[in-house]
């Protein structure tokens, strides 16, 4: 059991780490900080409509892992003797 809760734990922290990049990824949608780093600012180098989808749906892979993670964890405490 050691070895799968030190397994989930590392995989908490990439998942965690991955996340915050990603959803610092996504564009702005106008106000708030986005506007403070140029994101109220409209160009042509914003990500396109196909990359925008497939960073939303990678996203919601990655956090759908993390929250796998972090119950699987919360049930090996919780039942550990």
């Amino acid at each position: 059991m050691d070895i799968l809760e030190f397994v989930l734990q590392v995989l908490l922290g990439i998942t965690s780490l991955l996340l915050t990049l990603l959803i610092l990824l996504h564009k702005g949608r106008g106000g708030g900080l986005s506007d403070m780093f140029g994101g109220g600012m409209t160009s042509s180098l914003g990500s396109s409509g196909l990359a925008e989808r497939n960073l939303n749906r990678f996203t919601i892979v990655l956090a759908l892992i993390w929250f796998v993670a972090i119950v699987a964890l919360g049930l090996i405490t919780k039942f550990q003797v």
